[in-house]
């Protein structure tokens, strides 16, 4: 397992981490415990040392599960979580530091853990990113032992160039792939800058970038592939990275031919992999197998110049006028 640190927190975490919002089975169904377990417990043994959850992750369930996994293994495993999202409405007035503490304790309670070693906050509206108040919460929070690093998950650029003038927010967690090519442009150069870790969500698009999916393909009644392609319950980028999906499916026909003979979706991530400033991406499991699959990425040799090219080629043609300047 190859890893990278994790910015200013100096931690070494794998390259390839894990994600689980799918933890506990796969979207829309009811969450697993056994499903999560044998997940959970496949990444320690690959090698993995760095999972992502958040507390309305299976309402709680999959943080249960990740606090499960960290107390009954003697490996080291780094633990991020999210704050923010269980806010009702999710609008900027609603984030309070009162609010915001209570969360984490409530993670804590969860997880059974003493402290987090990263707490991000969950996308919030882009105003909370101009309140100092709310950053200033998680400096308390550290001086009482209850977290060690503070990072924000962000929908759009702008969002996570405004995070990192804090000088106590250590990452930036954001949608990053092949169809989602602008944050190199300016935010990677400053998180470089400033040592900040990038954790790359959404890596494969919502499974777009498999190359599993066809016209005919169809989704649960509750899994956002299907009831949020227009961002009907939250920020449309989430699902498919905001590209229409038929104009996706095209572009991942392309994808194929400049790739043939070899998995899309390992191509994909070792993409993501090529770029020196991200720390990790972290894609989902609904099996475990899957774990086995994402880690063959790392693997690959890296990809060629024209390679490259290639990709952002079919992104500046196919992708880029859709949604380039959304994000």
């Amino acid at each position: 397992m190859n890893h990278r640190k994790l910015g200013k927190t100096s931690l070494s975490v794998s390259e390839i981490s894990l994600g689980t919002w799918q933890v506990g089975g796969k979207w829309g169904e009811p969450f697993s415990h056994a499903n999560a377990d044998q997940i959970l417990n496949a990444a320690v043994d690959a090698g993995i040392n760095f999972i992502d959850t958040a507390d309305v992750y299976g309402d709680g369930e999959s943080e249960k599960a990740v606090g499960r996994l960290v107390r009954s293994r003697s490996e080291r495993v780094f633990v991020a979580t999210k704050c923010g999202r269980r806010l009702q409405p999710h609008t900027a007035d609603a984030y309070q530091p009162a609010a915001l503490r209570q969360f984490v304790e409530d993670s804590l309670r969860n997880m059974q853990l003493e402290t987090l070693d990263l707490i991000q906050l969950h996308c919030p509206p882009t105003e909370v990113y101009y309140r100092p108040e709310i950053f200033e919460l998680f400096d308390r929070l550290r001086d009482e032992g209850k977290i060690q690093h503070l990072g924000v998950s962000i929908e759009k650029v702008e969002e996570g160039l405004k995070a990192i003038e804090f000088p106590n927010v250590s990452t930036v967690q954001l949608i990053f792939n092949m169809f989602r090519q602008r944050p190199p442009e300016l935010l990677f150069k400053e998180a470089a800058r400033r040592d900040i870790g990038l954790i790359v969500r959404v890596p494969l698009a919502s499974g777009l970038l498999t190359g599993k999916f066809s016209p005919q393909s169809t989704f649960a009644p509750d899994d956002h592939r299907n009831f949020n392609r227009h961002g009907e319950a939250f920020d449309k980028g989430e699902t498919f990275s905001g590209v229409d999906y038929a104009t996706g499916l095209a572009a991942v026909e392309e994808l194929k031919q400049a790739f043939p003979n070899q998995p899309l979706a390992d191509i994909a991530l070792r993409w993501i992999l090529m770029f020196d400033e991200v720390s990790c991406v972290i894609p989902g499991a609904s099996r475990p197998e899957q774990i086995l699959q994402n880690l063959q990425a790392a693997e690959l040799p890296a990809l060629t110049p024209n390679q490259m090219e290639a990709v952002r080629r079919i992104y500046d043609a196919q992708i880029r006028p859709l949604v380039h300047y959304s994000w």
